[in-house]
């Protein structure tokens, strides 16, 4: 027996009344976020009520897990709770709905992987092939401000896609996030973004004579301070005489060049730091004719790593031959602007890479960046599950067809609410018809009854709602969300709100 303490003020309510109060939310929430689904309108809302709250935590782990289809899950969360409405009014126990949301759940992956996907072969040289370009463009299609760039936009994203995917033996690992990092550098023309074969970073050489272009540099990653560290609590210093001073300052010096020396022995080209460099360290590693490069970001210097082959070392004392980075071409800074850039380029087998933007203003460069990680999430998604659907409704109308036929073999009171899922999976050609304005009633028995099919039911919407989204062929990523149905959430019919 567990004893819950609960403050005064709490209201606690149990049973029925919560069961119905959540699925309230959930629809409220997915009837404000209905407005958005396809094209995409941005609407920021404060949420308090805890069912509300999750449903948004679905949209979250969506975006992370798939970079897409946000809108679609909330949606079709609170349809799924909607349709649950009527059973628990008529006292059916919430397991019983949950085990047949669950039995449709499967069955739904199964039909989208066995019927309704298609397989897409990715090769190494997939991306050279037109139609996988076009489906990444067409991705794109809604950005008003892209669509000169959208080979450019596919092309990098592909590129940075490639260069950080890491084949783990049985699984393909993309980090995008971690290793993909977009640097957008203000001026210039946006033609002249670009994937570079290695990192950028915000940062200048420590000392004004140090070199500031490298072939083939070594390059050492540290993550301690190249500078005489005081003990961690206050330390005091009794001086009896007057040489005890320089003494301590000799000491001081003696310190700091014996971890110069430590670093000088690898014989390094390139000195990078997450930590300090003081004052004498720089000069030590400039005579030795050495580039020193400080506060790097923990981020940053992860990437180097990878770009380059080294290891971050934590102490000079443990330096070795195989921490030191070989695998980049060049070492340079350039300057933009009033800034000064470092890049570490030309990697033999970069796994991690920066994305230069460049353009005009801020704005157009944060647009940009914007559909870039989209793009970078599709060409993630492709490569990691190699399957596509249709998209504008379709998928989840051939899928609500398919379950309509298998709820007939359903065992027993479980029937009901299977059926309900196949019912609530319309909701997404049903809003986007809403959405474009034309007649729901109509469109949707006309799509039931031409039933499946992947040509006849883009024929079909095509041809009522030629505003609509069909002309995208939309991702379904094989990620287990408690929805089935990924996507269909790029394209353009103008909404109303």
């Amino acid at each position: 027996m567990s004893v819950i303490v609960l403050n005064q003020n709490t209201k606690r309510e149990s049973g029925r009344k919560v069961q119905l109060g959540n699925v309230q939310a959930a629809k409220t929430i997915a009837d404000i976020i209905r407005t958005c689904l396809g094209p995409r309108a941005m609407l920021k809302i404060q949420v308090k009520h805890p069912a509300a709250k999750s449903m948004i935590e679905i949209s979250r782990t969506q975006d992370e897990e798939v970079g897409d289809g946000t809108t679609s899950v909330i949606i079709l969360a609170g349809e799924f709770m909607s349709v649950a409405e009527p059973f628990l009014e008529q006292q059916m126990h919430p397991t019983q709905i949950i085990a047949a949301y669950r039995l449709a759940m499967d069955d739904m992956i199964d039909i989208l992987k066995q019927q309704i996907s298609r397989h897409h072969h990715c090769h190494h040289h997939h991306h050279h092939h037109p139609d996988y370009r076009q489906h990444h463009k067409h991705h794109h299609d809604q950005l008003i401000l892209l669509n000169q760039w959208g080979d450019l936009a596919c092309n990098i994203a592909l590129d940075a896609v490639k260069t950080v995917a890491l084949d783990r033996g049985d699984r393909k690992e993309i980090d995008i996030k971690s290793y993909a990092k977009v640097e957008k550098v203000p001026g210039g023309e946006i033609e002249d973004s670009k994937v570079l074969t290695g990192v950028m970073i915000n940062k200048d050489v420590t000392h004004g004579r140090m070199k500031r272009r490298i072939e083939n540099p070594r390059i050492m990653l540290l993550d301690c301070n190249l500078e005489y560290k005081k003990g961690e609590s206050q330390t005091s210093l009794e001086l009896s005489s007057d040489t005890d001073f320089s003494r301590v300052l000799q000491l001081e010096e003696e310190f700091i060049k014996k971890m110069c020396d430590e670093v000088i022995a690898l014989k390094p080209d390139l000195v990078i730091t997450e930590k300090g460099i003081s004052d004498l360290a720089q000069h030590f590693l400039m005579k030795a004719n050495i580039t020193a490069i400080r506060r790097v970001r923990k981020t940053d210097n992860n990437r180097i790593a990878r770009a380059c082959g080294a290891t971050i070392v934590n102490r000079t004392e443990e330096l070795k031959e195989e921490d030191i980075g070989t695998g980049a071409g060049l070492f340079e800074v350039n300057k933009f602007g009033d800034e000064y850039f470092t890049f570490i380029t030309e990697c033999k087998n970069p796994k991690a890479c920066t994305i230069l933007l460049r353009g005009a203003s801020k704005d157009v460069l944060n647009e940009v960046e914007r559909n870039l990680q989209d793009a970078m999430n599709v060409a993630r998604n492709v490569i990691v599950d190699p399957r596509l659907v249709p998209g504008g409704g379709a998928c989840e109308m051939a899928l609500a067809h398919a379950l309509t036929e298998k709820a007939k073999l359903v065992a027993g009171v479980q029937q009901w609410p299977y059926k309900a899922v196949a019912k609530g999976l319309e909701v997404i050609p049903r809003t986007l018809i809403q959405n474009c304005g034309a007649n729901t009633i109509r469109t949707i028995t006309a799509l039931r009854t031409s039933g499946g099919g992947w040509t006849v039911i883009q024929r079909r919407i095509d041809g009522q709602t030629a505003m609509l989204l069909l002309r995208i062929d939309d991702i379904v990523s094989g990620t287990k969300k408690a929805t089935g149905a990924e996507g269909s959430e790029s394209g353009g019919a103008p909404t109303t709100d």
